[in-house]
């Protein structure tokens, strides 16, 4: 596996690959790296004979209030695993090779709309954040292919309606979510759980079940179910930040006769800000 740190040497590799006619899969990443990840490097493999890794801790998607330089980094444990899950290229630039001017003074990408609702409702400058940096990358990339996990699934849908809507030439993929055994998605944020809380944690994969098998068996008042739900995540030690049903395409609110729905969370658990969701139908 090669590592590069500048914009100049991932082109020039890249670049190399395409003369020679191989496509390219991408798999950005802010690093801190779990199985769940691994999991998006083997899916691109199986995807595109070339596979490109980003490690970039993005100061654009944090708020004033989070945990920016906190953020574990912990790029050289991340390189040995991506090493043995076969990717080509990692790339891990620094934040100036990024941003080579203050960030208030680059130009952003926005999404108009899908960012507003879910984890944008309480979070309202993320995802500008991440679709900026995501557009950057793919510019810097140069993918046919990019691969991003469905745990983050409102990501999911912006990212794919930003490459539509600027015409990226690029494929987005989804990767269902990798879970604990006893159902927790992966996550980063999972090691800030003590082991209190890490018991606690999978209640939130058990309510998206429950409330999901309930709307399978025909109940349609979504307020109510979305109300137990979070009083349910409460009393088990949550604090719950929005347990919503959707339209799993645009995200907006479903009418009754929607078949396909999709059911989305978001808790805070002692430091951990835990998300997840669960198809319906």
């Amino acid at each position: 596996m090669q590592t590069v740190h500048t914009i100049a040497e991932l082109r020039a590799q890249v670049m190399a690959w395409k003369r020679a006619g191989e496509q390219v899969a991408f798999v950005p990443t802010m690093g801190n790296l779990h199985r769940g990840h691994i999991h998006l490097v083997e899916c691109a493999r199986e995807l595109a004979p070339r596979t490109v890794a980003s490690i970039f801790v993005n100061p654009m998607q944090f708020g004033p209030s989070e945990d920016f330089a906190a953020y574990p980094r912990t790029l050289d444990a991340d390189s040995r695993q991506l090493e043995a899950a076969g990717l080509n290229l990692l790339f891990a630039p620094g934040v100036t090779e990024v941003y080579p001017r203050p960030l208030e003074q680059m130009t952003q990408v926005t999404v108009p709309e899908l960012p507003t609702v879910l984890c944008g409702a309480s979070r309202p400058t993320h995802f500008s954040g991440v679709t900026t940096v995501v557009s950057k990358l793919f510019n810097m990339v140069q993918p046919d292919i990019a691969v991003f996990g469905e745990k983050d699934w409102q990501q999911l849908v912006i990212i794919r309606r930003m490459a539509t809507d600027l015409d990226m030439p690029v494929a987005i993929v989804g990767v269902p979510t990798v879970r604990e055994p006893d159902g927790l998605a992966l996550s980063s944020r999972n090691g800030y759980l003590s082991a209190e809380e890490r018991a606690i944690a999978p209640t939130l994969y058990a309510t998206l079940r429950a409330t999901a098998e309930r709307l399978r068996a025909g109940e349609r008042d979504f307020a109510a179910l979305e109300a137990e739900a979070k009083a349910q995540l409460a009393s088990a030690g949550f604090r719950p930040d929005y347990f919503e049903i959707r339209r799993p395409a645009d995200l907006q609110r479903p009418n009754l006769e929607d078949a396909e729905l999709r059911i989305f969370a978001a808790a805070w658990l002692g430091r951990a800000r835990l998300i997840d969701n669960w198809p319906v139908g």
